[in-house]
């Protein structure tokens, strides 16, 4: 009877030890880690200014090709008639942006080739149908056609920019809402705005380059530019996508009012995968009237002589 009291006495001992032990060790653990709130922000701040130096890099290297590409013939020419005083198209740094088309070049290009492509065809007009008389039209008609050249060649630059926006928007709205679920996932493990975009623009590099650019020059204005409310506005205004306008207005209200950004996000995100399934829903209708011609032209004759051979072949050996 005494060996099982001392029996449960050491147990007893034991079981205390082991309490005063966790205890002791609950209360200097803290101690001893400092502060994770101070140490966080500090890495975070770290980062941030890693991040900044290395996109203020990145855009001095960028203008500087820039600058050195601009010394061209093609400036100098544009420059020397004032074609964009001449020419001037609105919003046209916008809409080459939305092309993918940024920086003084592609400016300089579209004024050279809204001046040269007119007079070109015109004198294509000129000389195949009005001196040669190519097709064998009469006077009018030729006129007409070149008119017609001429005022084509006017307008096939923005044309062709207008074609590039709508294929580079068409692609972006395809790869958005993953996008904007890492971007979401993000923000909610505690990143700042500035190191989510930088994260997801790497993540998206693989499945669209174009998304990818979008968000990592994003990322470079939020580092490089004083206002970030800016950088969300330009965001916006580079792309003609009505999800990424939605984005970027929750940013900048976020940025301006201090609202949860979590929850308008996951809204998005929700109602970008339901565009994205009511375009493809929109596709998959209108499916049976695009097939209907190719069906009358190609199917149905095929489908009349596989059906109508063998009888006209017996009809015949019998008469």
């Amino acid at each position: 009877m005494e060996g099982d009291f001392t029996l449960f006495q050491n147990v007893g001992y034991a079981i205390l030890a082991i309490m005063v032990v966790g205890t002791f060790y609950t209360l200097a653990v803290p101690l001893l880690e400092g502060d994770k709130k101070r140490k966080r922000m500090k890495s975070v701040s770290t980062a941030r200014d890693q991040l900044k130096e290395r996109r203020l890099k990145e855009l001095n290297r960028q203008q500087n090709a820039l600058r050195g590409s601009n010394k061209g013939g093609i400036k100098s020419f544009v420059d020397r008639f004032s074609l964009q005083r001449l020419l001037e198209a609105s919003d046209l740094k916008d809409k080459l942006a939305q092309a993918g088309m940024r920086g003084q070049r592609p400016v300089y290009m579209f004024y050279f080739f809204r001046f040269a492509s007119p007079i070109v065809l015109g004198l294509l007009g000129l000389v195949f149908l009005i001196g040669m008389n190519y097709f064998q039209l009469n006077f009018t008609q030729n006129l007409m056609i070149t008119m017609i050249m001429i005022l084509l060649g006017y307008y096939m630059p923005l044309l062709y920019v207008k074609n590039t926006a709508t294929k580079r928007a068409a692609k972006i709205a395809g790869v958005f809402p993953d996008a904007l679920d890492l971007l979401l996932i993000c923000v909610e493990s505690g990143m700042s705005v500035e190191l989510a975009f930088g994260r997801v623009s790497q993540e998206m590099a693989e499945n669209s380059v174009e998304l990818a650019e979008e968000f990592s020059l994003t990322t470079a204005e939020l580092s490089y530019l004083q206002s970030r409310r800016q950088a969300f506005e330009n965001l916006a205004r580079r792309n003609d996508n009505s999800g990424i306008k939605s984005v970027s207005t929750a940013l900048v209200q976020s940025e301006r009012y201090g609202t949860p950004l979590g929850d308008t996000l996951r809204t998005l995100a929700n109602e970008n995968r339901q565009m994205r399934v009511m375009a493809a829903e929109k596709k998959a209708a209108a499916l049976p009237a695009k097939l209907t011609v190719p069906m009358i032209l190609f199917f149905l004759p095929v489908l009349f002589i596989v059906i109508l051979t063998p009888a006209a072949m017996r009809l015949g050996s019998a008469l």
